[in-house]
This record gives structure tokens, C-alpha cells and sequence, in this order.
């Protein structure tokens, strides 16, 4: 039998600058599935997206999503894309083997938490204090190039990597430090600077998007003073969901987080197209 795809609509030119389409899967015509891919909103034309891939109960183990999964790759070359990625819900074990079987790699994973009674209190002779302005400025550009740095390790182009990082810095910060529902803090210890904090407010919950020891104060706990600072600010703003993006590979960032009750909701996969 064999498995292919079938267009199921005409090529989308989308107003996000985006292009996709929907396809059946089907084998010898039977329609039993479907995938819709697309290229990517942030890196354009160069990246595709499975977007969503399913098969219908009765003829799911049997292989066909692989085909599937492997006919887009062909579709997406064919559009001249050199990468492929996809997301997949940390429930769907199926969904992270097969994606790992046909050769992509977890780029990163989000995670999140639930907040109840506050947090425990920082150790004896820790202290946070709010980030000064004349901090905030080399902070701000080293996190830029520590960001681009991530993403060019994991298959991302240097250049792309660095363009990413500007839009999403500038998206977020427009208004630099006092831009609104973004918190940013420094921790010291025994009034030594070891740490740093960077946290949103605005929207439902809370999201940590930067936590940062000094390399030279690593080892020593500091890394968990900071995130029980993030639950901390984040139940102050009435924020009671507290979330995270952690990159592959960050085995200490990893360990810690487990140790604190997050849990990952999704992994973000990736694989050249050669």
C-alpha cells in the first residue's frame, strides 16, 4: 500500500508574510489522515512547520504518519526550505519517538508551574533589589548576544540567530527597563552581586524569561534564590501560573527546574533538510 499526500486546498499566501497548505494523507486514495505544514513567521521562507499531523484511529501504528512526516520534508524542499520544525505537546509520547526516529532534535522545551502559598524565604544574608538603569544597558546587550548565541548552537544561522534575537528583544522591551509588566532584579549575597532576574507580569501568568548566576557564584544555590524570587514577584502581581523556556543541553537549568515542581509542556524539534 502506499501512503501519500493530497493537496486538500490551494497554496496559502498568508498575511503574516507566511505560505502553507493543508494536505490529506492518504493510502492507495483512502484519505486517513491529514498535515497541514507552512514556513515559519520569524525566519521565513528558509524554515518549515509541521503544523499539525494526524491519523485517524484505525490507522494509526501502522507507519503512516512516518510517511506522512517524511512526504512534507520533500513538499518543503521542493519550496526551498533548509529546515524543518515541529512542536510537540509533552503528552504525546508517539508524537516526540517519532519525531526522534526520523532524526529531529528537541531544540528546547517550555515549562510551567501552578503558584499556591508563597514561596520559602530567600537564605540568610540574600537580598534582591530592583535592576538600575545604569546596569540594565550592558545586561540588555549581553542578553542579546547570550540569546543569538543559543539559538545558533541549535541549528539556527548566525545571522538569523542575531536578527531573532533584536525583533524579540525590541518586541518586548520597547520601552527599554520600564517597559511595561517586565521586572528586572539582581540578587546579592552577603552584598556581593551573584545574579540576575528577568520577569514578565503582563497577560494570564508569569513567565521567566531570563535567570542568570555570575558564573564565578555558581554552585551555591543562588540559581534557586532566583526562581523562588520569580514565584515570589509573580504572586505579588496576582499571577498564580509561572512559566519558562529552557535549551536543550542546559543539564544544571534542567535539574533545577524539575526540583522545583515545573513540569514541560511542549518540546520544540528541529532537523536540517540536507
Amino acid at each position: 500500500m502506499t501512503t501519500t499526500l493530497r493537496p486538500a486546498e490551494p497554496l496559502q499566501q498568508n498575511a503574516d508574510g507566511t505560505r502553507s497548505r493543508h494536505y490529506q494523507v492518504c493510502v492507495n486514495s483512502r484519505p486517513v489522515g491529514a498535515i497541514h505544514l507552512g514556513t515559519d513567521p520569524v525566519f521565513g521562507d528558509a524554515v518549515a512547520r509541521i503544523m499539525t499531523l494526524r491519523i485517524q484511529e484505525p490507522d494509526r501504528r501502522r507507519g503512516r504518519a512516518t510517511v506522512a512526516a517524511l512526504a512534507a520534508e520533500e513538499v518543503a524542499r521542493g519550496w526551498g526550505c533548509r529546515r524543518i520544525e515541529v512542536a510537540v505537546p509533552a503528552g504525546s509520547a508517539g508524537g516526540l519517538g517519532l519525531a526522534t526516529a526520523l532524526g529531529y532534535v528537541v531544540r528546547n522545551r517550555n515549562m510551567e508551574k501552578a503558584l499556591g502559598g508563597p514561596p520559602p524565604a530567600l537564605p540568610a544574608g540574600s537580598r534582591v533589589r530592583p535592576m538600575t538603569d545604569d546596569e540594565f544597558g550592558p545586561y540588555l546587550e549581553q542578553g542579546k548576544t547570550d540569546y543569538a548565541h543559543s539559538w545558533s548552537e541549535r541549528g539556527v544561522p548566525g545571522a538569523e540567530a542575531r536578527a531573532k534575537s533584536e525583533r524579540d528583544h525590541a518586541a518586548l522591551l520597547p520601552d527599554g527597563r520600564a517597559s511595561e509588566g517586565m521586572i528586572f532584579s539582581v540578587l546579592e549575597h552577603e552584598g556581593t552581586r551573584v545574579g540576575t532576574l528577568w520577569l514578565s507580569v503582563r497577560g494570564q501568568g508569569a513567565y521567566v524569561f531570563d535567570v542568570e548566576t555570575d558564573a564565578r557564584h555558581r554552585g551555591r544555590g543562588h540559581g534557586r534564590s532566583l526562581m523562588l524570587t520569580a514565584e515570589a514577584q509573580a504572586l505579588a502581581a496576582g499571577k498564580h501560573l509561572i512559566g519558562l523556556n529552557v535549551f536543550a543541553d542546559n543539564t544544571p537549568a534542567e535539574r533545577l527546574y524539575d526540583s522545583l515542581g515545573y513540569t514541560t509542556t511542549q518540546y520544540a524539534m528541529y532537523k536540517p533538510l540536507l
